[in-house]
C-alpha cells in the first residue's frame, strides 16, 4: 500500500499559502511537527489526520492519498506484469501479498516466479533466483488451471534451465533444455551456451538444426508478409520484403553449388516481378523475371535438397527438405506466376520462358 500523506500535506498547505509555522498553530502542534510530517519523519496521528482532512476541507482519502487497489486474481496478475515491465521492485513484495491471498493458482504463481527471475538477471542477486526456481516448480505442479496455449511443461522447464543458468549452474541449464527440446525448440540456447563454454563440437549440430529451422521459418513469415502487403495494395512493402529476402538467402550458397533456397529465391523472384509488373514497374518486372528464370535453371541443372550444401549448416542427422512450390525450380516460377491470375503478366512470363 502506498500513501502520499507528507507529500499532499505540503500541497494543501501552499495552496493555502500557509507557512509550516501557521499550519502548526492551526492545528495545536509546533512547527517541528509538521516539518517533520512533510519531511516523512514521522506521521501524525490519526485525530490529526482528522483534523487536518477538515481544515483542507478534503476527505481522509484524499489527505492520505490512499487508492483502492483491485485485488481480484486478473488484476492482481496484470499488476504483477506491469511491475515486471516497469522493472518496478516493489513488485517483490506486492507478489508475496499475492501468493499468500492466492497460494494455488497458476497465474499468480508463474508471474510471480517471471517477476523475481527477472529481477534477478537485474540485479545478479542469487536469492532471487532460487525463489523463482521454488516457484517454477509450484507453477509447474499447477500446470492444469493454464489455459495460456504459449505455456506448456515444456516451456515452464525452458525458463526453469534459464533460471540454473542465473545461478551460474550450467551444465544442469543445458541438460534439462535438451531433456525438453521437441522440435529443437531450445537448440539456439544449447548450441549458444554451448560455445560459449568452448564445447564448440558439441555446440554445432544444435546450432546448425537452429539456423535450419530459423530459415524455414522465415520463408513462411516472407511469403505471409507478401500475402498481406499485396492483399492490402502496399506493393512497395511487399517488394522490400522480398527483396530482403532473396539477398538474405543468396548470402547462403557455397561458392557456385545450388543449395535448396536457390528455389526459393526462384520463386520469390517472380513473385517481385509480378508485384512490379502490378504497380507500373514493367521494365523492372522483365527484368526479375529473367533473373527468376536463371536462377530457377541452374538450381534445376544439379538441384540440391542438402541442407549441407547450405552455408554455416552441416549435416543434420534425419533432416530432408520438402516443400509445396513445385517439382522443380522451373515448376516453382511458373506456380507463382499462375497465382497471380493476371493474363498480361503470364503472356511476359511465356515469352520470357521461350527465349534462349
Amino acid at each position: 500500500m502506498k500513501m502520499m500523506l507528507a507529500e499532499n500535506i505540503r500541497a494543501f498547505r501552499k495552496e493555502r499559502s500557509l507557512t509550516q509555522e501557521q499550519l502548526a498553530q492551526a492545528l495545536g502542534v509546533t512547527a517541528g511537527a509538521v516539518y517533520k510530517w512533510e519531511a516523512k519523519m514521522s506521521i501524525p496521528e490519526l485525530e490529526l489526520i482528522v483534523s487536518m482532512a477538515d481544515f483542507f476541507d478534503t476527505s481522509v482519502d484524499v489527505l492520505l492519498g490512499y487508492e483502492m487497489k483491485d485485488n481480484r486474481l486478473e488484476a492482481t496478475v496484470k499488476r504483477l506484469r506491469e511491475y515486471r515491465r516497469q522493472k518496478d521492485l516493489e513488485g517483490l513484495a506486492e507478489a508475496e501479498k499475492a501468493l499468500k491471498k492466492y497460494p494455488h493458482s497458476f497465474q499468480i504463481v508463474s508471474q510471480s516466479a517471471a517477476l523475481y527471475s527477472a529481477f534477478g538477471y537485474d540485479s545478479g542477486d542469487k536469492a532471487l533466483f532460487h525463489r523463482a526456481l521454488e516457484l517454477l516448480e509450484q507453477s509447474r505442479l499447477l500446470l492444469s488451471q493454464n489455459e495460456d496455449p504459449q505455456i506448456s511443461e515444456q516451456t515452464i522447464y525452458g525458463r526453469i534451465a534459464q533460471t540454473y543458468l542465473g545461478l551460474d549452474e550450467t551444465d544442469k541449464a543445458i541438460e534439462l533444455w535438451k531433456a525438453h527440446n521437441a522440435d529443437g525448440v531450445y537448440s539456439p540456447r544449447i548450441g549458444h551456451i554451448l560455445a560459449q563454454n568452448d564445447r564448440v563440437e558439441e555446440a554445432a549440430p544444435f546450432l546448425s538444426e537452429a539456423l535450419a529451422k530459423l530459415l524455414s521459418d522465415l520463408v513462411s513469415t516472407i511469403i505471409g508478409y507478401m500475402n498481406v502487403y499485396l492483399k492490402r495494395g502496399d506493393h512497395a512493402s511487399a517488394q522490400a520484403i522480398l527483396s530482403w529476402g532473396i539477398e538474405l538467402f543468396q548470402g547462403l550458397r557455397k561458392a557456385d553449388k545450388p543449395n535448396y533456397f536457390d528455389k526459393v529465391c526462384a520463386v520469390f523472384l517472380a513473385a517481385l516481378a509480378a508485384s512490379q509488373f502490378l504497380s507500373g514497374k514493367r521494365d523492372e518486372a522483365r527484368e526479375t523475371l529473367i533473373k527468376a528464370k536463371e536462377l530457377a535453371a541452374f538450381f534445376d541443372a544439379s538441384p540440391s535438397y542438402d541442407e549441407s550444401d547450405i552455408r554455416f549448416i552441416t549435416r543434420i542427422e534425419g533432416a530432408s527438405a520438402h516443400d509445396d512450390l513445385g517439382a522443380t525450380a522451373m515448376d516453382g516460377v511458373r506456380n507463382a506466376v499462375s497465382q497471380f491470375d493476371n493474363e498480361a503478366f503470364a503472356a511476359l512470363w511465356r515469352e520470357i520462358a521461350e527465349e534462349e
